[in-house]
C-alpha cells in the first residue's frame, strides 16, 4: 500500500471512551498473538489514536475527527479489505505481520 505499511486500518468511536476501548481491544487481541505495537500515539487524549504494528498501522478516531481528516480519500485507490465483524483468533493470526516486534510501547497510557 505504502512504503510505511502494507495495511492501513481506519475505525472510529463516538466518544473518547469508545476510542480508547477500541484501541485497547485491538492491542489486547494482538497481544494474545504475541504482536506488540512499535508505538502508540494519541492515547492520552483519545481523539485520534495511532497504533503502529509495522506492516499494519491502525488509526482509531473520534467520528468527527475521522470525517474531518478523511484519510480514506488519501488512499482512495488502495484495495479495500473488508474484515468480518467478529474475528476469530485464527483469523487474527493469519493477519499477523511478519516483521520482528519490539517491546510494547504505551505512549501515555
Amino acid at each position: 500500500m505504502t512504503s510505511v505499511a502494507d495495511y492501513l486500518v481506519l475505525c472510529s468511536g463516538e466518544s473518547e471512551r469508545q476510542v480508547r476501548a477500541i484501541a485497547d481491544y485491538i492491542d489486547g487481541v494482538l497481544a494474545t498473538q504475541r504482536v506488540s505495537p512499535l508505538s502508540i500515539e494519541g492515547a492520552s487524549t483519545a481523539n485520534w489514536i495511532l497504533m503502529d504494528f509495522g506492516d499494519v498501522v491502525v488509526h482509531v478516531f473520534l467520528t468527527d475527527i475521522r470525517h474531518h481528516y478523511g484519510l480514506e480519500k488519501l488512499w482512495g485507490d488502495a484495495k479495500r479489505v473488508r474484515l468480518p465483524t467478529q474475528l476469530s483468533t485464527s483469523a487474527v493470526a493469519s493477519l499477523r505481520p511478519t516483521k520482528t516486534r519490539s517491546a510494547r510501547a504505551r505512549g501515555g497510557r
